[in-house]
C-alpha cells in the first residue's frame, strides 16, 4: 500500500456491548487468572486516579516513531465512543508522546481510555482524571510531529501483541487483551472464579478454610 507519511487502515467493528458491561464488572486479575496467568502488558503503570470499574473497550491500535504524535493526531479521527486507544511507541520515553490536552480530547470524543508504550507528561493533571492512561515513563519533554507511523495495525505494547478490533481491559493491577472471540467464555469462567474466592473468603472469616492444599503443594517440589 502506497502511503504518505502514515499508513491508514478502517477500525475493526465494535466488540459486542453486552460483552463489554460484563468486563466492567470484572477484574483484570480474575481474567488473567483464567488466561494462563501470561497474557497482559508487562512495564506499563495506569497513571490516572482509580475510577470505577475495569476499563473495557475495542482496541484502536497505533504504531508510531518514539516521542512522535502525528499518527495518534490523525488517529482520532478512526476512534469512536467505547475506543481504547493503543499506542506502540517503541517503549521509548525520551519524549511524551502524550499529555493534559490530548488525553482530556481522547475523553471529549467518548474513548475509554489510552494505553501508550512510551511516556506522557502533565502528570499531575492526568492523576486529578479518572480518565485511563497507561504509559511506560514520564517526560516533561514534548513530542516531534513528523511521522512516520500506522493506523490499525498489529502492535505491541509491554510484550502484549493487540489487534485492531481486540478487547482491552485495565484497571490499578495492569493490562490484558484478548480475541473478541474469547469474550463469552471467559466472561463465564472469570464470574465463576470469583465466585470461588467469595467462598474462600466466606470460609477464612468462619475459621473453617481448608490448607490441606498446601500439604500437596509442598510435596510436588523437587527437593
Amino acid at each position: 500500500m502506497q502511503f504518505k507519511g502514515i499508513r491508514k487502515n478502517p477500525s475493526a467493528p465494535q466488540v459486542n456491548p453486552a460483552h463489554i458491561a460484563a468486563l466492567r464488572d470484572i477484574p483484570v486479575a480474575a481474567l488473567s487468572d483464567n488466561m494462563h496467568r501470561n497474557i497482559g502488558s508487562v512495564g506499563l503503570r495506569p497513571y490516572h486516579r482509580p475510577g470505577p470499574g475495569t476499563m473495557t473497550g475495542t482496541a484502536v491500535t497505533i504504531r508510531s516513531r518514539g516521542g512522535d504524535n502525528l499518527t495518534l493526531l490523525r488517529a482520532f479521527e478512526f476512534c469512536r465512543p467505547g475506543d481504547v486507544i493503543v499506542i506502540d511507541a517503541d517503549g521509548d520515553v525520551a519524549n511524551a508522546v502524550i499529555g493534559g490536552i490530548l488525553s482530556f480530547y481522547a475523553a471529549t470524543i467518548g474513548t475509554v481510555g489510552v494505553v501508550l508504550d512510551g511516556a506522557i507528561r502533565d502528570l499531575a493533571e492526568i492523576r486529578e482524571r479518572d480518565f485511563p492512561v497507561y504509559a511506560r515513563g514520564v517526560n516533561h519533554r514534548g513530542p516531534y510531529k513528523d511521522g512516520p507511523g500506522e493506523i490499525n495495525v498489529p502492535v505491541s505494547v509491554g510484550g502484549m501483541r493487540v489487534n485492531p478490533g481486540d478487547i482491552v481491559v485495565g484497571d490499578q493491577d495492569g493490562l490484558m487483551a484478548f480475541s473478541p472471540d474469547d469474550a463469552e467464555w471467559l466472561i463465564e469462567k472469570a464470574r465463576a472464579h470469583l465466585a470461588t474466592e467469595a467462598e474462600t473468603m466466606r470460609a477464612m472469616k468462619e475459621g473453617r478454610w481448608d490448607r490441606s492444599f498446601v500439604d500437596a503443594l509442598e510435596a510436588r517440589c523437587p527437593n
